[in-house]
């Protein structure tokens, strides 16, 4: 009974989500997932027990499984807003997690590439169908910084080749545009170009996968891994290492840290910050120039 009654309202809240907020696929499926933990925690508990003290237990229980600090805090953050809306709703009383504060996270420095390293990933792919798509995705992922779940998401109609920029729908359906580079934008046109007949009742859906439908984001992964291991670079590397290389490379080049926000799509200048740790090349070189006894 108390599995069924918090099902429900987890329902009610994904609803919620999905209709009134539009909060995005990839923020509902980590939403979901997170409550489904919580739910599979609490067992036959009735749900009117639910505390602060359980709360507590159930983030030791998280800590125990030895997940991140960054993956308690965004299970933390999903409970907040599910019992936010319990509360507002009047399912729930009080809120169980009023005055909890949230744990810091840890600040690991992001892993990226070396420029050669970029090229030489880049250039991997064939000629063929598959490699012309490949190396499409690689060029934009590169070229323009956008996640992994921005570049799925693409519609042909989101490219403007004359223009050099590509309409970008980042988290919470925020719009913005990408400034593009000639590479890119020369993969993405052999790749459309090469795909005219498959895409003839596809022809929104910008990468196709083998059924001719949208790309996921775990396919992505699995397309960077391959190429990886076809280039014997580092094995670290995931799609979002073009992200943190893409910032890299620009701050590494004298960019403004504020233009970097405005392009990673980043609603906070402290997210874009963290770069600034990880160019250590170009603060060698502005102290070689600048300080009068280096």
């Amino acid at each position: 009974m108390a599995d069924k009654q918090i099902q429900r309202y987890i329902d009610k809240f994904i609803r919620y989500l999905e209709i009134e907020r539009e909060a995005s696929p990839h923020t509902v499926t980590n939403y979901k997932r997170d409550l489904k933990e919580f739910q599979a925690f609490l067992g036959d508990r009735e749900v009117e027990k639910i505390d602060y003290l359980l709360i507590r237990q159930f983030l030791a229980h998280l800590r125990e499984r030895k997940l991140s600090r960054a993956s308690i805090a965004r299970c933390l953050s999903a409970l907040r807003s599910f019992f936010r809306f319990l509360t507002k709703e009047g399912l729930f009383k009080h809120n169980p997690l009023a005055g909890m504060s949230t744990p810091k996270k840890e600040k690991k420095l992001p892993v990226f590439m070396q420029e050669k390293e970029v090229a030489k990933l880049v250039e991997a792919p064939g000629d063929d169908a598959v490699g012309l798509r490949d190396k499409a995705i690689l060029e934009t992922l590169y070229s323009t910084g956008m996640r992994v779940s921005e570049l799925v998401g693409m519609d042909t109609d989101a490219c403007d080749f004359i223009g050099g920029v590509i309409k970008v729908y980042g988290k919470g359906k925020k719009e913005r545009l990408a400034p593009i580079g000639e590479k890119a934008i020369k993969a993405i046109r052999n790749y459309v170009d090469a795909t005219t007949k498959m895409r003839q009742d596809k022809k929104k859906v910008l990468f196709l996968n083998n059924r001719k439908g949208r790309l996921t984001d775990r396919s992505v992964r699995r397309i960077v891994d391959r190429y990886i291991h076809k280039t014997s670079l580092q094995e670290k590397i995931s799609p979002h290492t073009l992200r943190h290389s893409f910032a890299t490379h620009l701050l590494n080049r004298g960019a403004d840290l504020r233009v970097v926000q405005e392009l990673l799509g980043h609603a906070n200048l402290s997210t874009t910050q963290i770069y600034t740790h990880v160019t250590t090349d170009r603060l060698k070189d502005v102290y070689q120039k600048a300080h009068p006894r280096a």
